[in-house]
């Protein structure tokens, strides 16, 4: 996985990864969620974004409970709360996890490209990590003391598709 993940950065490729539902600390030296781009505690590529789950509420319980974390391993959240989704047979029904959040940031990262579509996979990674709402206010996390955002992750950021196109079309002039 690992060479296929550096082969992918070498051909400009994105990779947009689910945190995963454990509710865990998936950095590398505690409870490393597959795949990602570390190995041996040292990151390995640069095109690789980590999703955590957010939910609708911009409060203190605006990370699930179910999300994993991680300051080294998670780069940014988007919701993934309760997100109406498909289902097989032509049905629909309100899912939640990071599954559902990842989507949230592969459809942004479409967006910008389909009105950018030279950028690099770093380039893109850049902005939309760049781009993210700071969270300031203290969340409940995991029955411990609140805590900033940007301790779990690390932008301390919610996806934001608005901020990422002008940020996008600003660096696009550059």
């Amino acid at each position: 996985v690992y060479n296929a993940i550096i082969y992918a950065s070498k051909k400009d490729v994105l990779f947009v990864h689910a945190a995963g539902n454990d509710g865990k600390n998936v950095n590398p030296d505690k409870y490393p969620n597959y795949p990602n781009d570390f190995e041996n505690g040292k990151e390995i590529a640069d095109n690789t974004i980590t999703v955590g789950a957010s939910s609708w509420d911009y409060s203190e319980n605006n990370i699930t409970s179910f999300s994993n974390y991680g300051n080294i391993n998670v780069d940014i959240f988007a919701p993934g709360y309760n997100v109406y989704s498909l289902l097989p047979e032509n049905d629909y029904e309100s899912l939640s996890g990071t599954s559902m959040a990842a989507p949230a940031v592969s459809g942004v990262a479409s967006l910008i490209l389909s009105y950018f579509p030279r950028l690099s996979a770093q380039k893109l990674k850049s902005i939309i990590l760049e781009s993210g709402i700071k969270v300031d206010i203290k969340i409940d996390h995991d029955d411990r003391e609140s805590i900033y955002l940007d301790s779990i992750s690390k932008t301390g950021k919610i996806v934001n598709a608005y901020n990422a196109l002008i940020l996008a079309s600003k660096s696009k002039r550059k």
